[in-house]
């Protein structure tokens, strides 16, 4: 995996401001952080999408994901870059724009198995930092498994954004043609179990604040995260004047 630059990694005295969300597959992490970051004027960061564009990239090479020193040799070539505007998303691995192919079943299928090796997580952990330290954003949302508790555990903003597991399985079956309400059911009940071994994603850490979209509509939810956000920015701009985190309206 390479770097394009030594940058700098975050630090609590950074000027990026980072608002972290946490949560299971099916919860509306990506679509709500995306629409939260446009509305407070910050980038956006999808860290799942570098783990899936490492599956993409490992078995392009037809490398075994559930092989751990083969997950680490393909990682040792990984170039990987990804756009931190959420009007302008995309995800690129070496030349090639893997946006839409890392959504396939097969990189699903695979990314557990990379997402596991405690070396390609601190790796990528790192990128994530050099990310947003060059970000040139006043802020970033960041989502993903442990963005509240490893990548940026300092965040004045972190959030868990949770759903019950049946009205998770609902919203991603609509997401996906040709997949049964029960079989992507099972497929969230084995990604959580096989990923919950590496990162504990379902339990808010202390200080975390808990959003449960389970009755809630994409709109609904976009608010309620957006309220904490809010809440928790001005809250750390009050302990520290001056840091100008309270984004736009």
């Amino acid at each position: 995996m390479t770097d394009t630059a030594p940058l700098p990694v975050i630090t609590p005295g950074s000027d990026v401001v980072i608002v972290a969300v946490d949560g299971p597959a099916g919860s509306g992490k990506s679509s709500v952080s995306k629409q939260v970051a446009r509305a407070l004027g910050f980038g956006y960061l999808d860290t799942g999408a570098a783990y899936r564009a490492l599956a993409w990239h490992a078995l392009a090479r037809e490398i075994d994901t559930s092989d751990a020193t083969a997950v680490l040799e393909a990682a040792s070539n990984f170039d990987f870059s990804i756009s931190l505007d959420p009007d302008a998303y995309w995800v690129r691995s070496g030349e090639a724009d893997v946006t839409e192919a890392i959504r396939e079943q097969r990189v699903t299928d695979a990314v557990s198995g990379v997402a596991r090796v405690p070396a390609v997580r601190r790796a990528i952990n790192s990128a994530f930092r050099q990310l947003i330290a060059a970000s040139g954003r006043p802020g970033v949302v960041v989502e993903g498994r442990d963005i509240t508790t490893v990548v940026a555990p300092d965040a004045p903003a972190r959030i868990l954004l949770t759903a019950d597991p049946a009205v998770r399985a609902a919203r991603r079956s609509a997401e996906i043609s040709g997949s049964t309400a029960a079989d992507v059911a099972e497929a969230l009940r084995r990604r959580d179990s096989s990923d919950s071994k590496v990162v504990d994603f379902l339990t808010a850490a202390p200080g975390v604040a808990v959003v449960d979209s389970t009755t809630l509509d994409f709109d609904e939810t976009v608010a309620a995260v957006l309220a904490v956000a809010r809440r928790e920015l001005a809250a750390a701009d009050r302990a520290e004047p001056g840091t100008g985190t309270d984004g736009k309206d």
